[in-house]
């Protein structure tokens, strides 16, 4: 059974360890992965029209993914900071903005890729907020926009800023498995598994982990998390 690896890696707007902006770092750390699917948090700076932290030429030219058209203008990569990059000629076949509720400016962005066996699997990309009455209110908005047929063939992933290893994902419980991959934050000593993963039960989690290559703990804070994602047996 063909499985698709997808990944999620928080950014930081391509600002490492050492306080330098490089963007070539950050896309060698997501070349390693070799993920069919990566799902970006920060990929767009804060201020003013939030220009892209990874150049989109230098995407196309340093790896084998292209950006899913997420962004409300030119200069963006995706919207609050959420983008996915997809390998080159995967069929993306709808994509869309989630406004989510929250005390500070938050969204989510979602994907449906086709894959070689005819199925589609819809990526949900995340950064959900520091307080937890929000993150659970984000959540339940995730889980509204799904049916229970969709949500079967969703994968929820991205940096869910939950340190509770087992509170906090009440509204996905009933329809989602929730994995983490191992801590991911601090970058330089990880002391929590604040990058995590949702599944529907349409999919299989064949293997996860997170990715902790000498150049991923100093690109960002954050250390990137990848799955390998089927479809369960009918």
């Amino acid at each position: 059974m063909h499985a698709l690896r997808v990944a999620s890696y928080n950014i930081r707007k391509a600002v490492g360890l050492d306080w330098k902006r490089d963007a070539g770092r950050v896309l060698d750390v997501i070349n390693e992965i070799d993920a069919d699917a990566v799902v970006l948090q920060e990929a767009d700076r804060r201020l003013g029209d939030r220009p892209a932290a990874l150049p989109r030429m230098l995407i196309e030219r340093e790896t084998d993914l292209v950006v899913v058209d997420l962004a409300r203008n030119g200069v963006s990569l995706g919207w609050h900071g959420n983008a996915v990059l997809v390998r080159r000629g995967t069929a993306v076949m709808a994509s869309e903005r989630i406004t989510l509720p929250g005390l500070e400016p938050r969204g989510a962005v979602m994907v449906r890729i086709g894959q070689p066996d005819g199925r589609a699997i819809t990526l949900v990309g995340v950064h959900l907020a520091l307080l937890r009455r929000w993150r659970r209110r984000q959540l339940e908005a995730i889980g509204a926009r799904f049916c229970e047929d969709e949500s079967a063939r969703t994968v929820i992933l991205g940096d869910f800023n939950e340190w509770s290893e087992d509170r906090g994902f009440e509204p996905l419980a009933d329809r989602f498995r929730i994995v983490a991959p191992g801590k991911t934050f601090h970058a330089s000593r990880p002391r929590a598994g604040l990058d995590r993963i949702a599944h529907g039960r349409g999919l299989a989690l064949a293997a996860a982990g997170v990715h902790e290559s000498p150049r991923a703990r100093i690109s960002s804070d954050h250390l990137p998390i990848w799955a390998d994602m089927a479809h369960a047996p009918d």
